[in-house]
């Protein structure tokens, strides 16, 4: 890579960007008004660019789980590169890689998901659960069962499917996606945010009763499955009461509705265990990864399904009309091995168990006597600090006042990336962080807090 230091070439490469590149998620006006910042590097929990260095406690997007520019996942790359850089994966077709991986996966994940479908991101591998759960319904004799049941604030996707299911309201209006029966939104269990005077448990089992309420009012008889990230991280780091999981699945079990788990985010150790099933105490009929698989070192996902369903699809013959260009893509997929392995070897998910997860959450949650902090949720190493105009009644901040983009913003100044969510600043930070950075992590949070609180009272 060509060094940033030369001014003429980052200026270059920034007029380019502005000239030729649609940015995901950014208002192509801000771009406009301001050069794009040029992220040249990165090591371990940092990330370098325009001579800037910033610890990176939103790993990445939440998926570089392992840290950044490890040697040996670079060998590996190298290795597949110069082995087979290409083949697909149709007509019964497959490569080493692919093969080990979908095999790994399935020894590491909830009992009975033993197949393994290869996608490129978390919206497609969601959008495939979506289709193979209509064939399995379809196939079984019941065609009528087409309702999908998501949440308020849900994130599943960006693809035409995955987009109707969000609960993120821009998103859906914006492209015009808003109306039709077929997708139902239940309440999220978000307790700060919608328990009202319920205790938290006694919420968790009302907001699963309210999925329960859908399914009812639908029809069982026509609501295909209901789907749902275990923690909803994208908008805003939602942990869920405990009674909640336990509950939502026993409401599906009861009502032959199909459960998704959503593990985008949390699989792969995000929360302590391999996958936030576990955490939680449930047990999904399918479950669609993306993040953690590779830690982001490659584009690849997995939609993994019940032997139950697969039994079902299989045993009836026929074409699996569906697929990509990459699925099993024999770099993502050695690549995917690799990050496992380094997880497994080094004692990742353990360590966010009974270590760094719980100084991190020990040492985030003294936030809580912040006068601009209304709670801190943590579960593992993803953590959400909300926000509150009034912490007694739980009012939040207008969303135009950007109380939670300017703690960002004073975060950013000091060293640190966090990511803002509404009136939520959601933290995924990598596995391998420190206690140390923990620690810094922590004052620059309080000292964003602090100055954003001067910021309001000045205003």
């Amino acid at each position: 890579m060509m060094g940033l230091s030369d001014q003429a070439i980052l200026e270059q490469l920034q007029a380019l960007d502005r000239m030729h590149h649609l940015h995901p998620f950014t208002d192509p006006q801000a771009v406009k008004k301001a050069a794009p910042f040029v992220i040249e590097q990165a090591k371990g929990a940092y990330i370098t660019g325009q001579e800037i260095r910033l610890l990176d406690a939103m790993a990445g997007l939440g998926c570089v789980n392992i840290g950044y520019g490890r040697e040996e996942m670079a060998d590996v790359a190298v290795e597949a590169i110069r082995t087979l850089s290409y083949y697909h994966s149709f007509s019964a077709v497959s490569n080493p890689y692919a093969a080990a991986l979908a095999g790994k996966i399935a020894s590491l994940a909830p009992a009975g998901l033993n197949k393994v479908f290869f996608a490129n991101s978390g919206s497609e591998a969601n959008e495939t659960l979506i289709k193979l759960a209509y064939l399995y319904w379809r196939r079984k004799g019941q065609p009528s069962k087409r309702i999908l049941i998501s949440r308020d604030y849900s994130y599943h996707g960006s693809t035409l499917a995955t987009t109707r299911l969000n609960g993120n309201a821009p998103m859906i209006e914006d492209f015009g996606l808003a109306g039709g029966d077929d997708v139902l939104q239940a309440t999220s269990p978000f307790w700060y945010r919608c328990g009202g005077d319920l205790e938290p448990e006694e919420f968790g089992l009302a907001a699963a009763r309210d999925v329960e309420k859908k399914i009812l009012e639908a029809g069982a008889e026509n609501v295909a499955a209901v789907i749902a990230e275990p923690i909803q991280g994208t908008m805003g780091a939602i942990v869920p009461p405990d009674s909640y999981w336990p509950e939502l699945s026993r409401i599906c079990t009861e009502h032959d509705v199909l459960l998704i788990a959503d593990e985008v985010v949390t699989g792969f150790g995000r929360t302590g265990h391999w996958f936030a099933q576990e955490t939680f105490g449930f047990e999904a009929d399918m479950m669609a990864l993306a993040k953690g698989l590779s830690s982001g070192y490659a584009p690849i996902s997995a939609a993994v399904i019940s032997d139950e369903i697969a039994d079902v699809i299989e045993d009836k013959g026929g074409v699996l009309h569906h697929g990509f260009t990459t699925s099993g893509h024999p770099l993502a997929s050695a690549l995917a091995l690799k990050n496992i392995e380094i997880i497994e070897t080094e004692g990742h998910v353990e360590k966010v168990h009974a270590d760094i997860g719980p100084y991190f959450s020990k040492k985030l949650k003294t936030l809580e006597d912040h006068p601009l902090v209304g709670e801190v949720r943590v579960s593992g190493l993803i953590a959400g600090v909300e926000l509150a105009k009034d912490k007694r009644s739980r009012e939040q901040y207008p969303l135009e006042a950007s109380v939670c983009n300017h703690v960002g913003q004073m975060a950013l100044v000091r060293g640190l990336i966090v990511r803002p969510a509404g009136n939520v600043v959601v933290l995924c930070p990598p596995f391998i962080i420190t206690h140390a950075e923990v620690d810094f992590l922590v004052g620059v949070m309080r000292d964003a807090l602090d100055e954003t609180q001067r910021a309001l009272e000045s205003s």
